[in-house]
């Protein structure tokens, strides 16, 4: 062999970096629980009863607009078979779990009143916190901007002092941080988590945050690089996700507000930068939100119902499995246009991880990304409610533990 020990040894070392980033910063996501949407609240408007009343506001949406499967599926374009099945379901979520990730907002939704006032909103809002029942919660603070800089990292050193006295950090407590333009930015609110972590004797990386995605500058800089790879280095393992935000960002790029949508050409491409830029590691990235309600006359609702379908639709098989919503008349549309998503690919995608899972009996043959993607797909559709676990079984014969273990091991069986 022309190759020997020393060769080997010579390639490890050059390739030492980026075998170090494969196994760190691109070790894929960890396969837990994606919500299917983030619901915005204002402190000031936040109750106890917030997230049954959202639930208690789309389900009369559907009584009153959409109150069988054909009214639905002709408000939203879909097929009558395609609701008809998962209708009931659909409308027992929304009494059961109708939010799955709720952000406490101290930002835009909820202004600048001082901090006097803020201060008071926030212990308001600590105080009916236990009483939130959904499996995601955070706040949204203020900006880094020198503006409100100040003010941000009160709420935020405040809001976790808070939550600690009250029994500790929670598990599923997420930070918002907005308007993120440049990554100094990022080290600051880097280095405020771990101030607050030491000083409550927090495990260091408790703290973890979201960057909102609400300005030019934070997809590419001044020298033409994509500035959100570099937020998620200088997050230093603390960032999740990446949440874009539709009316800042259109502003910020020029857009005029009659054309400020999800699906406009400049919301493509900074998305698409965001896509890159997670690909292959722990980050997730969120679409945004449509201030186009169905409130109203029944056309006007219908025509709501059927633009938020579509766009909750077209995020899906773009590859963005999560989005805002603003108040509870969307959450039919949003449940019903997920779950229809999930269930349309079923049989397909059963049938594909089945073969994989049988390659040498079969004709077909994926790689492990495939079947990485197929284990991801199911997973989702399990952690929404749109697929049954005895769905999953009895279409591929694997359990929810062995699609989680097809994650873990990055589609190798």
């Amino acid at each position: 062999m022309s190759l020997d020990k020393n060769f080997f040894d010579q390639a490890s070392k050059l390739v030492a970096g980026a075998d170090h980033l494969l196994t760190t910063k691109y070790r894929g996501d960890f396969g837990g629980r994606q919500p299917i949407h983030t619901c915005y609240v204002p402190a000031d408007k936040l109750s106890a009863t917030t997230p049954a009343d959202w639930g208690a506001t789309a389900l009369i949406t559907i009584d009153e607009h959409t109150p069988t499967p054909a009214s639905f599926a002709q408000a939203v374009g879909c097929q009558e078979s395609s609701i008809a099945e998962i209708f009931d379901r659909v409308k027992a979520k929304l009494a059961r779990e109708p939010i799955e990730d709720l952000r406490i907002d101290f930002e835009d939704g909820y202004g600048r009143r001082g901090d006097e006032q803020e201060e008071k909103h926030l212990e308001g809002v600590l105080k009916v916190y236990g009483s939130l029942r959904v499996p995601f919660i955070g706040i949204r603070m203020k900006a880094m901007e020198e503006v409100t800089r100040t003010r941000a990292l009160k709420t935020l050193d405040r809001f976790v002092t808070g939550l600690i006295e009250q029994g500790g950090y929670p598990g599923n407590f997420i930070v918002t941080l907005p308007k993120v333009t440049f990554p100094e930015q990022v080290d600051v609110m880097v280095a405020a988590c771990e101030k607050i972590e030491k000083d409550h004797g927090l495990s260091p990386g408790t703290i973890r945050f979201e960057i909102q995605i609400e300005t030019t500058q934070a997809i590419l800089d001044q020298q033409g690089r994509a500035t959100a790879a570099q937020y998620i280095d200088r997050a230093q393992g603390r960032l999740s996700a990446f949440h874009y935000g539709t009316y800042d960002y259109s502003a910020a790029a020029g857009i005029s507000s009659a054309y400020q949508t999800l699906d406009h050409p400049a919301a493509d491409f900074a998305k698409s930068i965001l896509q890159v830029a997670i690909a292959g590691t722990t980050v997730r990235i969120s679409d945004g939100s449509t201030n186009i309600l169905p409130i109203g006359t029944q056309p006007e609702v219908h025509a709501a119902m059927h633009n938020h379908y579509r766009l909750v639709r077209r995020s899906l098989e773009r590859g963005i499995y999560q989005g805002w919503d603003l108040h509870g008349s969307q959450l039919p549309t949003r449940i019903a246009a997920t779950w229809i998503f999930y269930r349309d690919g079923l049989n397909a995608a059963s049938l594909r991880l089945k073969n994989y899972l049988n390659s040498a009996q079969s004709g077909t043959m994926d790689e492990p990304a495939t079947a990485l993607t197929l284990a991801r797909y199911f997973l989702r559709g399990l952690d929404c409610g749109a697929i049954e676990s005895h769905e999953v079984e009895k279409l591929t014969g694997l359990d929810e533990q062995g699609l989680r273990t097809i994650v873990v091991n990055k589609g190798n069986i």
